[in-house]
Parts: structure tokens; C-alpha cells; sequence
């Protein structure tokens, strides 16, 4: 295989391209030609050189699961259909994998939305409300769990560690009944080696399993997860039984859990199930692997220590420390395979760096033993830079998505092995050298006034309560006040109309009339629904993120460079390579417009700093918190621009701020430091009448109530049906909150349609704990992913319960 200069890849086939349904087995002697296409003289067990991927990401280069799930759930396509979409993308992913070199290729990494929810179902953990009676588990069942249905609300959904990926909570108790529900595993093994490829499958493992989970209601503060060990390593046996007798060599179970803060006893449960394991292991290799951060040493002693295990990998990008360990002692005989090759970034490899990492690991582990990886799975970057041929091309040469790692791991194994391919290090180097030369990076006006924000805590003057007091004055708003956080539906005709004007199709002014009109239908429907303040539905935006980075400086953007977030839901982060600035104000047209239809309050829609540094692709090349306070300093202009314009009511979205909290408690409060930092910098010259709302999405908040308090905004809505009212708990133990908070009254991220009743309930548990003239009343999150039959009975429902409870208050008195 000739490996392609990062120059040529532009004009280069697509290493990860669409293709049709293989129908034919790979040849392993096929395999090897492409492998050792440029490489004489080498022994065919020398040539396969030792290369691993952790993951790949499912949904497609131009997102044809996504579309396919759609159609399925809008009963649009059969399952059929749907099955041969997933089995079209598996077997593309695999042929290529396999033709580009890579020896340890990954299996049962394809989920239809989530690989934890995939897990539930292969241990039959379904919860009773989804009535399910038993055997394998299909589709309805499935997606039921992961999307509610009619009749019950879907499972919780929460961030993947620090990542943008939500994986559905799996809810266990004492008396739940596992069995082997699900042989998706070993079907889709069997799947890829009929095509040829033979796949290292992938378990999510046992204790990181358990460990995420959350105890079933009413054993919420007395059951112990890990007990459940011994009742799930029996389906674990099973299916390793299967998947040996199906022909699989290797077994690879992921354990991220392992990087964070564990304490003994939790050590000792992992310790105990993989010696408990270790019987079904024989004649397999089994690999444990770990990424998102160092592995501290207690859990690198306990896993470098079970004698049934083969291969152990780490993330030695966001886990550089971990390095320190391996070269203080790295058992003889077992495997390391060195996830060297970042897979949550989007930065090209410094290729001469990891070889002088990999050379140095080589002399410690030997070098028959160490296998060059990714550091994570490439689930979390976008799929292949093919896709993207508008791309400026000096960052595109900077940049390497998942198809182009998967060509860096190859090309670093071979090198490895002494078959370097010196065009293409030569070629990153100096893509290298020319991202830390571009004069387009450096902005030393925005460097300076970013260095300044460090000598002050930036805090609004006066405190929420005295704020509170204005601001009621000017809005007048009754209590219990009614309010949505931000989106409203996205039509296929608001898309049409956006995707047209990117490409000249309609004029500007054919472009302002369309959105005019539609603000104008979503404000008229809010007024009609009686909601007290309203929003202008964003359908001019295309992404929370993406919408601000287009009109900000040091920003890149893709055409393609879609990334899953849940289920079908895709995001496209953008990219930032240089300093941020804002040039132009960004939404004041917009907010001014929906502002001058309506007398009830209009809120001005940003979203924050610590939001757009998470769901960016981030410059790596200085700290993230430099980025972040730039970023802050942009959206403070727009704060006092939207504010100079008239709009008295601003919502700053953290929705990821959670999210970004380091994985290990030593390193939360620099973090939450510069980040609530960053918040307060964008409002903290605002007049008291000026109320500062902020939005926070799926998270478990109450570890960090404090830093939200922190933020001193005036009022915040945030997520809380789906996490069983989890949020409430936090209010019950005693802590006090004295803004203004909307905890969401139902689930946007189902298409179930709460009713007034049950909004009223849910209303009336968040009263047991907040006071009255604190508490707003709105949904979980955005609108935008819903359809608008969904929308105005929902809406309409919970207009009708704050009405209710209302009436009951005023008669109460």
C-alpha cells in the first residue's frame, strides 16, 4: 500500500468513501497485497504490522444512518430497509479498514444509537415500564428505551465522561432479571468474517457498565451497582463463549471507567470480575482498554496485574502521564497497544513526535509487543476530509479526521517496523511547521486584551436578589412565569430556504422575508399559547455553535464534518485554529426584528463561551482557558449590543459546561474557575434592569451546584424530567438558591406529549423544594429536533399547568 502525502489527500480517493453492500469475502492474500504493496523483502508475519483502532464512528461519511433512522421512525422505510443501510456501512468500514493496513480491526462498534444502550439490551436489562415479555430484543423495544413511546417516557440520557456524546443510563435495581437478550456481538463477527475481515469485537466491560448505571427508584441512596457483578458475568461468559466458538481471536472490552478517581473497594469488584473471567478467556486474547484521561496508579497496578488479560491500552494523549507509569514498570508478555493518535481532535499528528514516543515504548514493552493506536474511538471526530473539498487548503493540510488517522496509525505502525514512508512525514512535517508559522493564527491585540481579564473577578455590581427586584418591576411578569430556551422546529422548508441562500439560489432580501415570516409565525403561536416570555424560534441558525463561529475570527468550517451526539442527532463543531475576535455584531438584527412584533419580553439567544470552546474542534497548540476568556470577550460585545438595542431579557446558553469538567476531581476547580470566569465576563457590564438567563443541558449538576451558583445569572433553566427529577435532590439536601431557575418540566428529546397533569405534578415537586417567586416553568431543552405537532400540545399542556398551579396558589392565600 503506498501511503498519500497529506498534500495529495484532497485530490486522493476517500479512504472511507461510501460503497456499495460487499458480496464477496477479502482474501487474506488480497489483505496483505494492499499492505505490503511498497515493502520488500518482508516475511508474511511481519507484514500485518501491529495497528488498532478503538472505534469508528457509525453514522456515515454523509450521515446515512442518521437518515435512515429517520425514515424508520417516521415509518417512511421497513426495517429491512433500515438493517441494510447499518449492514452497507459496517461492511464499508471494515473492507476499508482492513485494505488500509490496520491489523486489529474493531467490531460491534455500529450501534443504531447508543453502545451502552446496546449493552442493556445484550443483558437484558430492560426496565418493566417497556413491558417487554422476553427473548431477543427488537427494534420497538430498543428504540423504545431510548426514545419513550406513547405511552412511557424514555431512559435517561447523560454525557459520555467529558465528551459531547450522550449514552442512555442504564437503570438497575436488585431484583432485575439479567438474560442474553441480544447477540448482536457475534452476529456482527460472523457478519465480518463471511465479508473476510476478521474484527476484534467490542464489549462496553463489565464494571464501567455498572458503574455508569443509576440504582432503579426507591434503592436510589442504599444499593450498591457492583453488586450486581456476580449476576452479570454469567451473559458476560456467555457471550464470550460465543463469539470463541464463532472463530474470534481477540476480545476487546472498554473500561474508561478506570481513569477516574476509584477507590479501593471499587478497584477490588474490577479486579474480582476479570478473575472471574479469566476461565472463558482461554484461547483468546483479550485486550482492556482505557482512554479520555491518565489512568491513576492504583487502577494501572490493578490492570496491569490480571494474569488473564493480553493487551492493555491507554490514552497517552489526554493521558501523557500515564507514560511516567509504563516506564516505571510494564509487565513482561502482555501487549500495549499505545493510543498515540488523538481521537478527539481534529489536529493532524505531529507524526515525528509519536515515533520518537513509540520508539521509547518499544525499548520498555519490546517490540513484538507494542501495537500503535487511537486514543479513544474516532466516534468523537468527523468522519473523512474527502468530504471536504471547499476547505481552505492551508488549514485543511493542518487537519485529520477519522479515515485520515486511520492512514496516521498505518503509517506510524510501518514506520515502526522500519518501512517509513518518508514523502509522507516529510509532508505532515511541514504542514507542522506551517500551522506554528501562519501569520492567520496569531491576533495580538485579541492575545493582549484576553491577558488583561486575569487581574478581576468580573461580577455584576449589585447582587441577584436586588437585580431580581428590578428587573420584576420592568417585565412585570406573573409568577411561575412561562418560557421555552430557545429553538423552535426546523421545517424542511425553513432548511430549504437556508440551503439555498448558501449557495446564491436566493437573494438576501427573498432570504430576510422568509425568516421574517417565519419568527413572525413562531411569535404569533407563543402569544396565541399565552407564554409570558418569548422566544424568536433561531431559524436562521443552523447550529447553536456553528451559527456564532461563522461570524467570528479564528473559525473554520466544514461541510461534512458531522459528528454523532445522540441517537440520530448530529452535530457539525466547527473549528478553531487562531485567536478569536468578533468583527460584526451577530444577532442584534434578528433579536431587534422579533422584539418589534410583540409587547411581551423577547429573548436575545447567545450561546456562551465555555459552550463554543466544547462543541468547537479546539486549537491544541495553547491552553483551552486562553481560548475561552476570547472567546467571552466576543460575546460580552454582543451582550451590550443586544442590550443597547432594546432587549432586556438575555439567555447565555453553558449547555456544555458540565461537560468539560476534567475527569479527575484534582483538576475540577482550575476548571470550573476559568470557566464560570468566562461566564460572568460576558454580562458583567449589563444594567440591573437587563436580566441574564443561561441554559444547561443533560449533566449530573449537582456535584458542581456551587460553581452554577457562581455564575450569578439571574435566571436558569435546566434539565431535569429525564434524569428522574435528579436535580430536585440537590434543593432537598439543603443548599440554597436564590436566582431564578427553571428545572425543564418535560422531555424535548422524546416525541411523547406530556399532559397538563403530569407537567402540574412535576411543577408541584420542584415547589416542595424552590420558592414560588423563584421557580419558571418551561421544557428540557430547545424545540429545534421536534415537529410542531408535537410542540403545540406540549407547550399548550404546560401553559395550562403553570395556569393551574397558579390559580391554586392565588386561592391557597
Amino acid at each position: 500500500m503506498t501511503l498519500i502525502p497529506s498534500s495529495k489527500l484532497a485530490s486522493a480517493p476517500s479512504l472511507l468513501s461510501p460503497l456499495p453492500c460487499i458480496n464477496k469475502p477479502i482474501s487474506q492474500k488480497k489483505i496483505e497485497s494492499v499492505l505490503n504493496h511498497h515493502i520488500p523483502g518482508l516475511t508474511s508475519s511481519e507484514r500485518i504490522m501491529a495497528s488498532h483502532i478503538v472505534g469508528y464512528p457509525r453514522m456515515g461519511p454523509k450521515r446515512e444512518l442518521k437518515f435512515a433512522l429517520e425514515s424508520f421512525w417516521d415509518k417512511k422505510s421497513s426495517a429491512e430497509e433500515l438493517e441494510k443501510v447499518a449492514a452497507d456501512l459496517r461492511a464499508s468500514i471494515w473492507k476499508q479498514m482492513a485494505d488500509a493496513g490496520i491489523k486489529y480491526i474493531p467490531g460491534n462498534t455500529f450501534s443504531y444509537y447508543d453502545q451502552v444502550l446496546d449493552t442493556i439490551a445484550l443483558l437484558g436489562a430492560v426496565p418493566p415500564r417497556y413491558n417487554w415479555s422476553g427473548g431477543e430484543i427488537g427494534f420497538d423495544t430498543y428504540f423504545s428505551m431510548a426514545r419513550g413511546n406513547a405511552s412511557v417516557p424514555a431512559m435517561e440520557m447523560t454525557k459520555w465522561f467529558d465528551t459531547n456524546y450522550h449514552f442512555i443510563v442504564p437503570e438497575l435495581g436488585p431484583d432485575v432479571k439479567f438474560s442474553y437478550a441480544s447477540h448482536k456481538a457475534v452476529n456482527e463477527y460472523k457478519e465480518a468474517k463471511a465479508l473476510g475481515v476478521d474484527t476484534v469485537p467490542v464489549l462496553v466491560g463489565p464494571f464501567t457498565f455498572l458503574s455508569l448505571s443509576k440504582p432503579a427508584k426507591g434503592v436510589e441512596k442504599t444499593f450498591n451497582k457492583l453488586s450486581l457483578l456476580d449476576k452479570i458475568l454469567p451473559i458476560y461468559k456467555e457471550v464470550i463463549a460465543d463469539l470463541k466458538a464463532a472463530g474470534a481471536s481477540w476480545i476487546q472490552f472498554d473500561e474508561p471507567i478506570l481513569v477516574m478517581d476509584l477507590e479501593s473497594h471499587q478497584l477490588q469488584a474490577f479486579t474480582k470480575a476479570y478473575s472471574e473471567l479469566e476461565s472463558s478467556f482461554s484461547g483468546l486474547n483479550v485486550l482492556i482498554e482505557t482512554y479520555f484521561a491518565d489512568v491513576p496508579e492504583e487502577a494501572f497496578k490493578a490492570v496491569t496485574s490480571l494474569s488473564g488479560v493480553s493487551a492493555i491500552g491507554f490514552d497517552l494523549v489526554r493521558g501523557a502521564k500515564t507514560l511516567d507509569l509504563i516506564k516505571g514498570g510494564f509487565p513482561a508478555g502482555k501487549y500495549l497497544f499505545a493510543g498515540v493518535v488523538d481521537g478527539r481532535n481534529i489536529w493532524a499528528n505531529d507524526l515525528a513526535a509519536s515515533l520518537t514516543t513509540l520508539q521509547a515504548l518499544e525499548g520498555i514493552v519490546g517490540k513484538d509487543k507494542l501495537v500503535v493506536s487511537t486514543s479513544s474511538s474516532l466516534l468523537h471526530t468527523a468522519v473523512d476530509l474527502v468530504n471536504e473539498p471547499k476547505l481552505d487548503k492551508e488549514i485543511k493540510s493542518w487537519l485529520a479526521f477519522a479515515a485520515q488517522k486511520v492512514v496516521e496509525v498505518d503509517a506510524l505502525a510501518k514506520a515502526l517496523s522500519g518501512a517509513k514512508d518518508e514523502a509522507f512525514f516529510s509532508a505532515n512535517a511541514a504542514a507542522q511547521a506551517s500551522r506554528k508559522s501562519s501569520p492567520r493564527v496569531t491576533n495580538e491585540a485579541v492575545q493582549k486584551a484576553a491577558a488583561a481579564l486575569r487581574g478581576s473577578d468580573h461580577r455584576r455590581a449589585t447582587n441577584v436578589s436586588a437585580r431580581l427586584d428590578a428587573q420584576q418591576k420592568k417585565l412585570n411578569l406573573p409568577i411561575l412565569p412561562t418560557t421555552t430556551i430557545g429553538s423552535f422546529p426546523q421545517t424542511l422548508e425553513l432548511r430549504r430556504v437556508r440551503r439555498e441562500y448558501k449557495a446564491k439560489k436566493i437573494s438576501e432580501d427573498g432570504y430576510v422575508k422568509a425568516i421574517k415570516e417565519e419568527i413572525s409565525k413562531v411569535v404569533k403561536l407563543q402569544e396565541e399559547l399565552d407564554i409570558d416570555v418569548l422566544v424568536h424560534g433561531e431559524p436562521e441558525r443552523n447550529d447553536m455553535v456553528e451559527y456564532f463561529g461563522e461570524q467570528l475570527s479564528g473559525f473554520a468550517f466544514t461541510a461534512n464534518g458531522w459528528v454523532q451526539s445522540y441517537g440520530s442527532r448530529c452535530v457539525k463543531p466547527p473549528i478553531i485554529y487562531g485567536d478569536v475576535s468578533r468583527p460584526n455584531p451577530m444577532t442584534v438584527f434578528w433579536s431587534s426584528t422579533a422584539q418589534s412584533m410583540t409587547k411581551r419580553p423577547m429573548k436575545g439567544m447567545l450561546t456562551g463561551p465555555v459552550t463554543i470552546l466544547n462543541w468547537s474542534f479546539v486549537r491544541n497548540d495553547q491552553p483551552r482557558f486562553e481560548t475561552c476568556y476570547q472567546i467571552a470577550l466576543a460575546i460580552k460585545d454582543e451582550v451590550e449590543d443586544l442590550e443597547k438595542a432594546g432587549i432586556n431579557v438575555i439567555q447565555i446558553d453553558e449547555a456544555a459546561l458540565r461537560e468539560g469538567l476534567p475527569l479527575r476531581k484534582a483538576e475540577h476547580a482550575f476548571y470550573l474557575d476559568w470557566a464560570v470566569h468566562s461566564f460572568r465576563i460576558t454580562n458583567c457590564g449589563v444594567q440591573d434592569t437587563t436580566q441574564i438567563h443561561t441554559h444547561m443541558c443533560y449533566s449530573n449538576f449537582n456535584d458542581i451546584i456551587h460553581s452554577i451558583i457562581d455564575m450569578d445569572a439571574d435566571v436558569i433553566t435546566i434539565e431535569n424530567s429525564r434524569s428522574d427529577e435528579k436535580l430536585l435532590s440537590v434543593f432537598r439536601e439543603g443548599v440554597k438558591y436564590g436566582a431564578g431557575i427553571g428545572p425543564g418540566v418535560y422531555d424535548i428529546h422524546s416525541p411523547r406529549i406530556p399532559s397538563t397533569e403530569e407537567i402540574a405534578d412535576r411543577v408541584n415537586k420542584m415547589l416542595a423544594v424552590l420558592d414560588t417567586n423563584i421557580l419558571w416553568v418551561n421544557p428540557d431543552c430547545g424545540l429545534k429536533t421536534r415537529k410542531y405537532a408535537e410542540v403545540k400540545p406540549a407547550l399548550q399542556n404546560m401553559v395550562a399547568a403553570a395556569k393551574q398551579i397558579r390559580t391554586q396558589l392565588a386561592s391557597a392565600k
